[in-house]
């Protein structure tokens, strides 16, 4: 299987499975997903986890949901078997330093820079699981 930039898996079959808002999970053809569009492989595996791929799709599609089933848990789930969202987990502590920041300072720079932090924090403590 292959991931692309966007969170989708590309079976060595030939199709794509993704998560979209109006579809949710679902498996494509690269025809369908591209959209005529060039599609660029970042990161190629083995075909040891195909059979996660069809059977992370369940006979009810789970539908999209932005903080609990993403783009990115789809794959994550396929992957490694756990679904995770790390630029979610990164983009709710940017916005909590930043809320937190603007609560004790009202200055909008310290409370921007609050937000650069809570993201840096945020991918550091996805990277300690």
């Amino acid at each position: 299987m292959i991931s692309f930039p966007g969170a989708r898996v590309w079976s060595r079959d030939g199709n794509i499975l993704h998560n979209t808002p109006f579809r949710g999970e679902h498996v494509c053809s690269p025809r369908e997903f591209g959209s005529g569009q060039r599609l660029y492989v970042t990161s190629p595996r083995g075909d040891d986890h195909l059979s996660r791929v069809y059977s992370a799709v369940p006979k009810t599609s789970k539908g999209y949901n932005l903080f609990t089933n993403n783009c990115e848990h789809t794959v994550s789930r396929v992957t490694h078997g756990a679904p995770e969202s790390p630029q979610l987990r990164s983009w709710i502590a940017g916005v909590g330093v930043a809320t937190l920041t603007f609560a004790l300072t009202r200055h909008p720079g310290a409370t921007a820079a609050g937000y650069v932090l809570g993201r840096r924090i945020g991918r550091r403590l996805g990277r300690w699981r």
